[in-house]
């Protein structure tokens, strides 16, 4: 039960986190303060995050040898990750523009032929531990990013952050 309720916890926390962010960005550039890169805290925060909830993930896990479908959703997920990290940078990926950045509109793979690619991806690589982690767990962490993309697809660029000088 112990297990149950701290993977439930941990898969749920990043995204109230995401949710005050994207909404409150100068709030979170205050926070930080002068010097610090609001993207790279939230990075920071987010890859601890991210460990938490792979950690509580593993405690529920059932292992054994994946199908090969699964490896198919998981490398393709990792890959379209890897696209966005790699195209946006860290402050792309991490709100940078909310946080009053100049982040230089990208047109290649996968963006413009993917919508949310790295949440796409994130769901694909879900769906690949499908195989090991029951299906509530990836499903609720599934919601998260869907909210997540709901969140974002509504931006407008009169809230975003002023960087502090």
């Amino acid at each position: 039960m112990a297990a149950t309720v701290a993977a439930v916890t941990a898969t749920v926390v990043p995204f109230p986190f995401y949710y005050l962010l994207w909404n409150y960005p100068q709030a979170w550039v205050n926070l930080c303060g002068k010097g610090v890169d609001p993207s790279h805290r939230m990075a920071q925060i987010s890859h601890a995050l991210k460990l938490v909830q792979v950690i509580s993930l593993l405690s529920v896990a059932r292992f054994s040898w994946p199908p090969w479908y699964c490896i198919i959703l998981f490398a393709s997920g990792q890959y379209l990750n890897f696209m966005v990290y790699h195209l946006l940078g860290e402050a792309g990926t991490y709100y940078g523009i909310r946080f009053g950045k100049n982040i230089p509109w990208v047109r290649e793979f996968p963006f413009g032929h993917i919508k949310d690619p790295q949440y796409v991806g994130s769901i694909l690589s879900l769906l690949g531990c499908s195989s090991i982690v029951p299906f509530p767990y990836i499903l609720l962490w599934m919601l998260g990013y869907m909210f997540m993309m709901s969140v974002e697809s509504n931006e407008d660029p009169s809230t975003r952050a002023k960087q502090l000088a």
